[in-house]
């Protein structure tokens, strides 16, 4: 391959004589328009064309290919990234239920209020079902706004700190009375005899437990959880090299799918009839 500078010279070389060629072609036009006439007549000899210098000069000349890509691309898909849709999911007034999310962010620029939690991400969702609030607590914060749900269409935010709470299930908060006790018919006392109701003794100790109208006796759980340990039944450790039971619990579920789907067919016909 030839040097640029060395090039240089050859192609003011091949400007200067390419017109010269040219127009001595068209000056020996005629003379081509004779040789024809005369060809049929008289044996000229064959001129072979003399090639242009552009084309003697083409194995030297230089191609310039891009060795490595433009400068920008490589970042040029992440200029304009796609949105988030961060922002309001719901609006004030809205109903919620437990986990919907109410509003998208980077960065705490809401904050949760009443029955609302924030997660790792920022976002707002509810924790209990309700009716979106969004309001201002000077109480406890001066500047920040807050994000919470109501359980009345018509409940405001913030609650005042001494105002009476208001629980879901569909209760409604009343002033609180005293409990009234309520008396059984069936009294019950302890004497010499043992534990008497209304008269009559609860447990024979002799007999065991006995059931009478108005009384049940029923054992603890952790007594009836005993019993098989009582009676000497104790279940047999797990085993993992018994490969007979598993073969056994394999096809006891090989069974059961078996019949299951044979059920199902059988439906299935009885619908199409």
């Amino acid at each position: 391959m030839l040097q640029p500078r060395f090039l240089a010279p050859l192609r003011a070389l091949e400007r200067a004589f390419t017109p010269s060629i040219r127009s001595a072609s068209s000056i020996y036009q005629p003379q081509s328009l004779i040789s024809r006439t005369l060809s049929a007549n008289l044996a000229l000899p064959k001129t072979t064309p003399t090639p242009s210098l552009s084309r003697t000069l083409l194995p030297f000349s230089q191609v310039r290919y891009a060795s490595h890509a433009s400068q920008g691309t490589a970042n040029r898909h992440s200029r304009d990234p796609a949105g988030k849709r961060l922002g309001a999911k719901r609006t004030g007034g809205e109903y919620v239920v437990p986990g919907c999310i109410i509003f998208r962010q980077r960065g705490s620029k809401w904050f949760p209020g009443d029955n609302c939690g924030m997660g790792r991400d920022h976002t707002i969702y509810a924790t209990q079902a309700g009716y979106v609030r969004y309001y201002l607590d000077p109480e406890r914060h001066t500047k920040r706004r807050y994000i919470g749900v109501v359980f009345e269409k018509e409940g405001k935010l913030p609650v005042p700190r001494n105002a009476p709470t208001r629980r879901k299930l569909n209760m409604v908060g009343v002033p609180r009375m005293d409990a009234v006790v309520a008396q059984s018919d069936l009294v019950a006392s302890i004497d010499e005899n043992g534990t008497q109701v209304d008269g009559v003794s609860a447990v024979d100790a002799e007999s065991g437990p006995e059931l009478r109208p108005g009384y049940m006796y029923r054992e603890a759980n952790w007594v009836i959880g005993r019993a098989a340990e009582k009676a000497g039944i104790f279940a047999k450790p797990y085993d993992r090299g018994n490969r007979w039971l598993a073969w056994r619990k394999r096809q006891a579920r090989a069974e059961r799918a078996a019949q299951m789907k044979s059920l199902k067919g059988k439906k299935k016909s009885a619908k199409a009839k």
